[in-house]
This record gives structure tokens, sequence and C-alpha cells, in this order.
């Protein structure tokens, strides 16, 4: 069972869908959402991933600057840099994208 708490996001994309593949050539894209929060001058980004036969359907619908939702689950990974730094690194996965009027 999966423990991590889906998140809905709602922004504008950052920029156009990247599709790729894994070695095992399974598609996914990704993309950043800029997420608007009441009172912050600054909005909060997120990377975005979308795995499968959705991601080749919306790397071919969405376009930098949508209004869209995404809900998903958050991927947290750390890694280390080559200077010796621990980073942590965050992604949605994402499960629905839509468009928002």
């Amino acid at each position: 069972m999966n423990n991590q708490p889906t998140i809905t996001i709602y922004g504008r994309l950052g920029k156009n869908p990247e599709l790729r593949q894994t070695k095992k050539c399974n598609p996914f894209c990704t993309f950043t959402v800029a997420e608007q929060i009441e009172g912050q001058k600054e909005p909060r980004w997120h990377n975005v991933v979308m795995w499968e036969k959705d991601s080749e359907h919306w790397a071919k619908v969405l376009k930098k600057g949508a209004n869209v939702f995404v809900r998903g689950r958050i991927s947290n990974r750390e890694f280390i840099t080559n200077s010796g730094e621990v980073r942590l690194y965050s992604n949605v996965n994402a499960e629905d994208i839509g468009f928002i009027n």
C-alpha cells in the first residue's frame, strides 16, 4: 500500500512538457507547474512526472502557460553532489491532469 499522501496543485505550466523514455522504453514526460500561493509574491514551483501512455497524450496537448490541475503523489529523493552536499529532490508523480478555465 502506498502511504504517500495525494496532493492537488492548481497552476500554470512553466514550460512545454518533455517526452522521454526509460532504458526499458517506457514513456514519461516531465514539466513544471507554478502554483500561486495566497499571500506570497512568488509562486511555488513543482516538478511533475507523468508515466506511460498518458504521458504521450499530455506531452502533445499541454503547452507552456496553460492553466492546469495536477493530482498525484509526492516523491522525494536524496542525492550527494560532487562536493559532498546532500540535496533533496522532490517531484509529483501525476495520476490525473486536467485543464482549468
